[in-house]
């Protein structure tokens, strides 16, 4: 009988005798003078190849299987036998080989030739059959799986938050524009859009985070978290940044902004363990070939505890450090990529949990501390990359909270349900969001945040 397997599991010493279908592509074709060839060949579910050897003798070896060519997809029956070559355990004898698909090896554009990762941006339908972008893909998926597993071993709920909104929850305006409205038949003279004419009776945008529905659902439920896309239309062409990427955002109850730093920590310390058990060869691939202290780097937050330190504290640590920042640090600034750095890779030289912001510098939200000065924020900052997580314990107090939306130019009546909250039973709640991308260009080590998304969307880019 004939077993369906990948090739992970065809790797594996367990399937040494059994009669297998291996289906996948060609990575390379070796022949030999004895009148056989040796395959590579990979489906994705591993980083390594399975070598396969077909022999001579195969019916259509001359016709067919001698002109196999890297990206050509076969189908291949036969048994898995013990390998004598250097990083396998097996191999696969083939007794059938079928051709599913040739790849012309002369408009083929991944052949052996090394392509820059900027290149291989241009070919998003095919970069994932790389082993860069296969592993990549393969941490991801660890990730997601390990987000959903951290949250339900913790009896959160997962809540399905709209990606349609009418609500900016930042304040920040950078939001894409959903309407039904014909663009070439808008008001040119200066009379106001119609908007009770569109879809919604309303401006709606692409939400930018589920934070806000989400605290609907803690203020009801308790403790649950939200995973899916968010959007932001800002026109910033880094290393960082995506006009489309996906957020995972936990909202609690009854939590101050300690119970979130401790989740928070929690949280990061199962995802990069995960990847480390689950991923080992992926991440050992991305420590030889782009960071090389990347699994050193993951294994030591697991094992430290994070640093926790007010702004304050860090400002005059900043000022005191005798660094020439590029940008100068003074009390009251959004401190930049540069000082979260400095902080985390040569001052602590761990993560850190900075908490207590200037509440100028954040959205209305946000809990205003007993100073009227600051507010409870925090960010968790990692060296590499400084801050993969951004949250606070949220405002409660509807007169405060009406007065914050005042403040940044927010009508508090566009916020009734939200305010309802605050009117109806109000309760402290913490929560905060994680960048998937973010997540995964720190664990993977991947210096350009546009080629840890399958489809990168940024300005100028939305081609597929």
């Amino acid at each position: 009988m004939v077993t369906r397997i990948s090739v992970k599991h065809a790797r594996q010493a367990a399937a040494i005798g059994q009669q297998v279908l291996v289906q996948g592509w060609i990575r390379t074709r070796r022949d030999s003078k004895g009148g056989f060839s040796f395959l590579e060949v990979n489906d994705g579910s591993s980083l390594a190849n399975l070598q396969v050897v077909a022999d001579g003798n195969l019916a259509n070896y001359e016709t067919e299987v001698k002109h196999l060519t890297a990206g050509s997809s076969v189908a291949i029956e036969g048994e898995i036998k013990p390998s004598g070559g250097k990083g396998q355990a097996t191999e696969l004898l083939a007794a059938k080989i079928t051709v599913l698909g040739l790849a012309d090896p002369e408009s083929y554009p991944l052949q052996k030739k090394q392509h820059s990762l900027e290149k291989l941006r241009e070919w998003a339908h095919l970069r994932p059959r790389t082993n860069t972008f296969g592993a990549v893909a393969r941490v991801r998926n660890s990730v997601c799986r390990s987000i959903h597993d951290f949250f339900q071993e913790e009896d959160f709920l997962y809540v399905h938050t709209p990606i349609i909104t009418a609500s900016d929850c930042e304040g920040a305006g950078a939001m894409f524009r959903v309407t039904t409205l014909e663009l070439d038949k808008l008001p040119r003279d200066g009379s106001p859009i119609r908007h009770e004419l569109d879809f919604f009776g309303k401006p709606a945008y692409l939400t930018v985070s589920g934070q806000l529905e989400g605290e609907i659902f803690a203020c009801s439920l308790g403790k649950i978290y939200t995973f899916g896309p968010t959007f932001r239309a800002e026109n910033s062409n880094t290393s960082r940044h995506l006009a489309e990427f996906w957020m995972v955002e936990p909202e609690v109850a009854f939590y101050d902004l300690v119970d979130n730093m401790d989740l928070a920590e929690r949280f990061l310390k199962r995802l990069f363990r995960d990847a480390l058990d689950r991923c080992g060869d992926d991440m050992a691939f991305f420590n030889e070939h782009y960071d090389k202290t990347t699994i050193e780097t993951l294994e030591k937050i697991v094992a430290c505890e994070f640093h926790r330190l007010p702004y304050t504290e860090a400002v005059e640590i900043l000022q005191k450090s005798g660094e020439k920042f590029e940008f100068p640090v003074e009390w009251g600034i959004d401190l930049q990529s540069e000082h979260e750095r400095y902080l985390t890779e040569k001052h602590f030289r761990g993560p850190v949990i900075l908490h207590d912001y200037p509440r100028t510098l954040k959205p209305f939200y946000m809990r205003v501390n007993d100073d009227g000065r600051t507010v409870r924020a925090m960010d968790v900052l990692v060296p590499k990359v400084g801050e993969i997580i951004g949250g606070s314990q949220r405002e409660e107090r509807l007169d405060v909270l009406t007065q914050r939306m005042a403040e940044q130019g927010l009508r508090s009546e566009d916020y009734w349900w939200y305010c309802d909250l605050r009117r109806y039973g109000t309760v402290p709640h913490a929560g905060f969001g994680l960048g998937l991308e973010r997540a995964v260009q720190f664990i993977t080590g991947m210096a350009n945040i546009r080629d840890v998304i399958p489809f990168p969307r940024t300005p100028g880019s939305a081609e597929f």
